[in-house]
This record gives C-alpha cells, structure tokens and sequence, in this order.
C-alpha cells in the first residue's frame, strides 16, 4: 500500500520531473518548508544587517572624523597638499559655482589654515589657526556644534578654542588671547575675544581647535583667497562625487575624499575588514549548516517515502537529486524573503538614527569614535551575494550529508522504516 504522502503523478525516473516533483514536494510537507524558509529567511536577514551596521559604522566613523578634522571632501592646490603653507593657496575662488553645481555637492566652504602662536598672559602655545565663514562652517564641519560653552564666533576679534587648549592657555571665557603669525603678509599680531570653547571628545580637536573670522585671517596672512575650500557630501558618497568634482575643477587644483584625508584611519577600518570579513564567512557555514540539518531531519523522516519511490524505480542518484533540489527551492525562497526584511530594516537605519542611542552607552569610549552620536547602516547590492553563499554551502553540504545518504538508500530496508 502506498504511503499517503508520496507524490506519484510525476513519474519518479524522469529527469525532467525532478525539478518540479521538488517544487510540489515543498508545499506537500509546508511545516518542515516553512522551518527551512524561516532558517534561511533569518541566515539572510543577519547577515545582510551584519555587513550593512559593519559597513556603515566605519562610514560613520570616517565621515564623523572628517567633519572635525578636515571635511566630507577638501580642495586645494596640489602644492598646498604637499606643503601647507598660505603661500600655496588657491590662486582664485573662480571654480566655486562650477563645484557647487555638481549633483551631491551640499555646500563649498572656503577655508584659510595657517600657524600660529596663541599667547596669554601666563604662557603660550603654538597651533594651527583655521580662518572660517562664521555662518557657513557648521554646513562642512561639526565643531560648530560642540561647543559646550559659549557661542560660535560672529565677527573678526573673536576666536573659539578647543576646551583643552584653553585649559593650557589659563584663559577663560570673556578673556582675550593674543594670536602671532608671519605669512604672505609678514609678522602680524592679533587681539581676540574667547567666546567659545569646543569639547568634542576627541584629544585631537579639544587639544588643536582654533577658530577666525575668515576676513581677519586673510588680513594676518595676506592671502586673499583661502587655502581650502570644504565639501559637504551625503555620506557614503565621498568618492564619488569627489571624482565629478576633481573633473571640473582647473589644472593645478586637487580634490581629495575623506579616505585619502584620513589615509591612516582607512587604513586601520580596510585591515579590520578582513577579519570582519572571516567572521561573515564563518556565520555563513553555520547558517549554512543549520539549514542542511533541517533538510537532513526531513530525509529522516521521509525515509518509508523514499522507499516507496525507490521500489516505484526512482534511482538513489535521482532521489539524491531531488533533496538538493528542493534545499536549493526552499533556501532560495528563504534568501529573497530575507533580502526583503533584511534591505527595508537596513534602508530605516541607513536614514534615521537608530544605532546612535544604541552605542551611546559605552559612554566616553563611545564619544572618542568621534561619530557626533551619529550612527547609520550603509547599503550596498554585494551584501545580496555574501547572503547567497549561504544556499551555495547548504547545496554543497546538501549534497555530502542528505544527498549522499540516499545514494545508499535499499528500497526494502526503508519500506521497512517506521514513520
């Protein structure tokens, strides 16, 4: 008598009907499928946000570094990138409205960097001044928004110190610090107001911040234009808008993303890629694996089933076939499932800051990241393939544990099998 659950209306010896004796075998046990869906669904939903929070936590921690060390993107001469001196600055403003109409370019912000020494009336430290547009800076920089204490600069005669540097100085809020350098313009002295102090978390900014009126900076240096101009660019876009933006500007000038202007910093996150990349591919041979244990229960337990298509003349090598067959079905219905959940969850963080709070309670190692507080998932369509190797190895592993155990099947010995 034949078990009520063996498909028979396919003749069993065909190798055309394998295919589709598998899809109908799927949904004639639906509770083992959807287990195998659900395995596969979760495999694909991990792995694709595994690499989505990976790749963008290393965006955000490039983009939140650059926008309190340099910029999204910076241009300059190629003389200046090689020695930073105001001598070297950009010979005109003129390329500006050809920069700005490049698509993904939110803003073009000059800047005039030049050395100094600051001087109060207890001692004196040398530093590197940076001459900005009051009302425009906070569009390509987040110092503006760390200050903790005070305001941000308005006119000429007031500067804003990282708080640690004004620690240094003995120099407090309201009182005035004196500002030499020697330029383009020779030696010059200026007197400032302290009216904001930066506390960013990070040593480099909180030990090195000095904010000018751009206007006074070019009158103490004697460069009439600036020695950068700052990009605000959607992150994860740095590269390539730079490339559109290095293709419009003049021969002579350099536009350099936030890899190249945090060289040692890429460096580090491209070396902690490599082990992160092991890592995804150790979960996938466990993702792997749980999904050809739960094909291999199913072959346990449809063993009198396998027995009654083997005697109906269905060979071991097709019977074997037909079990990869249907891992392959049910892992590539659970891989498009999990790229929908795992793509839509990673499109909500990639545009609201959902990790950010998350993070925050490492406290101050947390803020030493230099993130802003700010931390988005990135989107990319290679997670789709790190997340098909999954049924890659559950078709290979389908293949050396299920497979291989219905090669070896005997008709008589499984008719014989309890259900």
């Amino acid at each position: 008598m034949v078990h009520p659950s063996t498909p028979l209306p396919i003749s069993p010896s065909s190798l055309a009907a394998l295919p589709r004796l598998a899809w109908r075998n799927l949904w004639r046990h639906r509770q083992r499928t959807f287990l195998l869906v659900a395995v596969v669904a979760y495999a694909t939903l991990a792995t694709v946000l595994f690499w989505g929070v990976q790749d963008g936590f290393n965006q955000s921690v490039l983009n939140g570094n650059a926008r309190y060390l340099a910029a999204p993107a910076l241009i300059s001469t190629t003389a200046y990138a090689d020695d930073p001196d105001p001598a070297q600055g950009l010979p005109n403003l003129d390329f500006l409205k050809r920069v700005q109409a490049v698509p993904g370019v939110r803003a073009a912000v000059p800047r005039l960097e030049f050395s100094v020494l600051l001087r109060s009336p207890y001692t004196a430290q040398a530093a590197q001044a940076r001459g900005v547009d009051p009302a425009l800076e906070s569009k390509v920089s987040d110092i503006p928004l760390r200050i903790k204490e005070g305001r941000m600069l308005e006119r000429a005669g007031e500067v804003v110190l990282g708080k640690e540097l004004a620690q240094r100085l003995d120099t407090r809020l309201g009182e005035r610090v004196v500002l030499d350098t020697s330029a383009l313009a020779g030696s010059q002295s200026a007197g400032l107001r302290l009216v904001g102090l930066v506390d960013s978390g990070l040593a480099a900014v909180d030990s090195g911040t000095v904010l000018i009126d751009l206007g006074q900076a070019r009158q103490l240096t004697g460069l009439k234009t600036a020695t950068q101009v700052a990009l605000d660019i959607p992150r994860g876009q740095e590269a390539q808008v730079t490339r559109a933006v290095q293709a419009v500007l003049p021969p002579g000038l350099r536009a350099a993303d936030v890899t190249q202007l945090l060289g040692a910093l890429t460096q580090t996150i491209n070396q902690k890629r490599g082990t992160i990349f092991v890592i995804g591919l150790i979960f996938s041979i466990f993702a792997a694996l749980a999904v050809t244990s739960t094909v291999l229960v199913s072959v346990l337990e449809r063993t009198r089933e396998f027995g009654v298509m083997g005697a109906l003349g269905m060979s071991p090598l097709r019977l074997a076939q037909m079990i990869t067959l249907e891992a392959v079905f049910a892992t590539t219905i659970g891989w498009a499932v999990g790229l929908v959940l795992g793509y839509g969850l990673n499109t909500w963080m990639a545009n609201y800051n959902v990790l950010g709070p998350v993070f925050a309670g490492y406290g101050g190692a947390f803020q030493t990241l230099g993130t802003g507080g700010e931390i988005y998932t990135a989107q990319s369509p290679v997670y789709a393939l790190y997340a098909a190797s999954t049924i890659v190895l559950a078709a290979l592993f389908s293949i050396l544990i299920p497979a291989r155990r219905m090669l070896q099947l005997e008709p008589a010995g499984a008719l014989r099998a309890e259900v």
